[in-house]
This record gives structure tokens, sequence and C-alpha cells, in this order.
């Protein structure tokens, strides 16, 4: 089993205090506003449903009777809820719900891990805008694929993942030789970043990006992690530009 536990911190100089402070709102979010993820009426009002991104507009659908191929039993799926601000806003609040435990723990191991380099070389508030810029065009990749592949637009999803692969893919860009370290079997072993993002979206397409109702259809999750990480390449060098223009300073002075 490969599980990874941080990465090499000796070059950071500040404290990440906006990664904290998202970290935090993310466990609270699901602890007080979602209530441990039982909420499900708060969670299918405030995660993104395609339908109301492409069409701008709230819609509300009644709850479902659905059976659990297991057990057998029958519960109460509700609907769509009403939400309580624009629809637009909901690429915001859905990367601070979770659909459980899982997702959420994942989804905060590896920010903790490598949004603090990169709070620390994109400054505070760049970091900050950074990832919630990248965090809705990650949600947007999942609206016009699920809208392209022709899928249920009334399926709502949710979850910092596509956030979340924006920073891996600015941590990428950024810190290409930096090693994360892994716990394997009875050892810690440093291995490039690379890796790690591998076993990242290995994890993520396990615990799913938060597709409610258990399955994921077509890659849109998928399509949505690759569209944060293609993102966060492209728009981190944007927001890093004194760290790059010290970091070239530096290598000018010592070549």
């Amino acid at each position: 089993m490969l599980f990874p536990i941080g990465d090499d911190n000796r070059d950071r100089k500040t404290t990440p205090i906006v990664n904290y402070l998202i970290i935090a709102v993310n466990i609270l979010v699901f602890i007080f506003w979602q209530r441990f993820g039982l909420d499900a009426h708060t969670t299918f009002a405030y995660a993104v449903v395609p339908g109301e991104i492409l069409t701008g507009k709230d819609l509300v659908t009644p709850s479902q009777v659905v059976i659990d191929p297991i057990t057998r039993h029958a519960f109460e799926m509700p609907g769509l809820q009403p939400t309580g601000i624009p629809v637009y806003l909901t690429l915001i609040t859905s990367m601070f719900l979770h659909g459980g435990w899982a997702h959420l723990g994942g989804n905060m191991l590896f920010l903790a891990i490598c949004g603090d380099n990169l709070e620390d070389a994109l400054g505070h508030f760049n970091y900050l805008i950074f990832y919630l810029l990248c965090g809705a065009l990650s949600g947007l990749c999942h609206v016009f694929t699920t809208f392209i592949l022709g899928q249920n637009l009334l399926i709502p999803s949710l979850g910092a993942s596509g956030a979340i692969s924006a920073v891996l893919g600015g941590y990428i860009v950024l810190f290409p030789r930096k090693h994360i370290y892994i716990w394997m079997l009875f050892f810690i072993v440093p291995v490039p970043a690379l890796v790690a993002v591998g076993v990242w979206f290995f994890f993520q397409l396990v615990s799913g990006f938060g597709a409610l109702g258990g399955t994921e259809v077509g890659g849109v999750a998928y399509a949505a992690h690759i569209g944060g990480f293609l993102f966060g390449m492209l728009l981190v060098r944007r927001f890093a530009g004194r760290y790059l223009a010290t970091r070239t300073k530096s290598y000018r002075r010592y070549r």
C-alpha cells in the first residue's frame, strides 16, 4: 500500500495560513453544515448541477425512492433543492462540500502536503485566488463534459478535487524535482512528485469526485480532475511571478 505522508519543506519560508484556513473550512463545512455528510438537502442545494450552470436557472426536482442493490432496502433520495444563492456561485460552494469521510480525508491530505509549498511560492493572496479560480474552472470542465457527452445534466457533483488537481499541477511546474514521502509497507521512501500525482489520481478515482448516487459514468469526474490539473499548470506562472523572478536571479548568481 502506498500512502503519502509529506514532502520536503526545508525551503519553505512562510506559514501557509491560507492553506490551513481552506482545510479548516472544508472540515467545518462537512461537520456542521453537511452534518457529517448526512444533510443531503444542503448537499443537493449547493453542489454543482450542470443543468443549472448551463441555463442559469435554479432547478428543483422531486425526491425518488431508490432500492439499494445489495440490501434491497428502499430509501428516499432527495431531489435537487432550492439554492439560496445565484447558481453560478455553486462553482465555489461545491468546492467545500464532500460526499463522505474518505472523500474529505483524501482531498485534505494532498492539499496539506502540496498546498503549503505552493502558497509559499505564490504568496497568500495569490494562492487563494489561484485555488478558487482553478477550482471553478475545473467545475466548468465537469459541466461542459457532461453536456458534450450527453449525460444527465441533473446529477450534482461536489468536492475540492478539481482545485487540488490545480494545486498539484502548479506544484509540478514549480517544484519538478521535489520529493514527496510515501509510506510503503514498513518503509518511508521519497519519490518524485510525478509518481505521487499518479497515486493521487488513483485515490480520487476510487473515492470519487462526488457524483451523487455513487456512480460516475463517461469519465466526467476524471475530466474535471484533468481540467483542474491543466489549468493549474497553465496559470501558476502568472501567479508566481515574484517567486520565478527570484529563482531566476539566484540561478544566474550561482552560474
